[in-house]
C-alpha cells in the first residue's frame, strides 16, 4: 500500500472540498486517508478548563462527522481522524513527514472575504516534506468535462526536476488523462538592448525551436518510463505564471515544483508559485525537489 494521504480539516467548506479530493486521490493510489484537525490552545492563560474542553469536544465532533461523511462517499478507502493540539501549520507539516501527499483547502475558516489563499495553506505548501495539493473552494473555479480533463505540469528543460516530472506523469497515468508540459521562455538577454530595435521573426523562430528541442529531450526519459501517458508540449513566450494560469483553465490538476534544500529560503515559495496559487482555478500540486 502507498504512503497515506493526509487532509487538513477545520469544518470549513474549503477543507471539506480538500477532504473529498484527498479521498478520491487515496482511492486512485490504493492508500489510506487520514483527516487531521489541529486544535491549538487559545492564547493567554485565563481560559477556564470547561471552556477549553468544550472547544476540544467541538473539534472532535467535527472531525468524527468529517470522517463519517468521507467514509460514506468512499467506502473502499480506509479513513481515520487525528486531532492534534499544535498550531495548524506546524501540526500539518509534522504529520506530513510520513505521508505520500498532504491536501489542504486554499483557505480555512479564518481570514476574510476575498482572501484567495490563507497563511496555513501557503505555509504548508512551502514547508511540508511531501507534495502538497491546494484545493479551491467548490464552485470557485472552472469546470472541465471528463473528456477534456488534463494534468498540466510546469517544466524547465534547462533545470529539470525529476520529482516534479514523476509526480505529474504518475498523476496523469492514474487518471487516464493526457499530460501537458508547459515551458515558458524569454528572449535571450543580448537580443533586448538599447542597440537592438527589434527582433526578427527568423531569430525568434530559431530560439523557439531550440526551446522545443530541449524540452523534448528533457522529457524523453519520463515518456519511456510512462508509455501509457499521452504528452503534449507547449513552449510559450510568456511569463511563467501567466503561461501556467492559461494552461490551468482546462486542467484537473496543475503540478509545480518548489525548490528545497541548502541555499533555499526556508518556508518561502517562489514568486511564480505564489502567483499561481492565488489565481489558478483548479487544484495545484506543489512538489518539493532538491535544488
Amino acid at each position: 500500500m502507498s504512503h497515506p494521504v493526509l487532509a487538513g480539516v477545520d469544518g470549513s467548506r474549503y477543507s471539506l472540498a480538500a477532504a473529498d479530493w484527498a479521498a478520491r486521490e487515496a482511492a486512485l493510489r490504493g492508500a489510506a486517508l487520514t483527516l487531521v484537525h489541529a486544535a491549538p490552545a487559545l492564547p493567554g492563560a485565563g481560559l477556564p478548563g470547561p471552556a477549553a474542553r468544550t472547544l476540544r469536544d467541538v473539534g472532535e465532533r467535527m472531525l468524527r462527522h468529517a470522517v463519517a461523511e468521507v467514509s460514506g462517499r468512499y467506502p473502499d478507502v480506509e479513513v481515520r481522524g487525528e486531532q492534534t493540539d499544535g498550531a495548524p501549520e506546524a501540526a500539518l507539516t509534522s504529520a506530513a513527514r510520513g505521508a505520500g501527499l498532504l491536501v489542504v483547502g486554499t483557505r480555512g475558516s479564518g481570514g476574510f472575504d476575498g482572501l484567495a489563499v490563507g497563511s496555513v495553506a501557503l505555509g504548508v505548501a512551502a514547508a511540508a516534506p511531501c507534495p502538497v495539493v491546494l484545493v479551491p473552494a467548490p464552485g470557485g473555479g472552472t469546470s472541465t468535462a471528463p473528456g477534456d480533463a488534463q494534468v498540466v505540469v510546469g517544466f524547465d528543460a534547462h533545470r529539470p526536476a525529476g520529482e516534479v516530472a514523476d509526480f505529474a506523469f504518475s498523476a496523469a497515468r492514474a487518471r487516464g488523462a493526457p499530460l501537458r508540459a508547459v515551458q515558458a521562455w524569454a528572449l535571450p538577454a543580448e537580443s533586448v538592448s538599447p542597440r537592438t530595435l527589434f527582433v526578427t521573426e527568423e531569430d525568434r523562430a530559431t530560439w523557439e525551436d531550440q526551446e522545443v528541442l530541449e524540452l523534448s529531450d528533457a522529457l524523453r526519459g519520463w515518456r519511456e518510463k510512462y508509455p501509457a501517458v499521452t504528452v503534449r508540449t507547449d513552449v510559450v513566450l510568456l511569463h511563467p505564471a501567466q503561461a501556467l494560469l492559461n494552461a490551468s483553465r482546462r486542467a484537473c490538476l496543475l503540478v509545480m515544483g518548489s525548490r528545497s534544500g541548502p541555499g533555499t529560503a526556508e518556508g518561502r515559495l517562489g514568486p511564480v508559485t505564489h502567483a499561481v496559487l492565488h489565481h489558478a482555478p483548479c487544484p495545484v500540486a506543489v512538489v518539493p525537489y532538491a535544488g
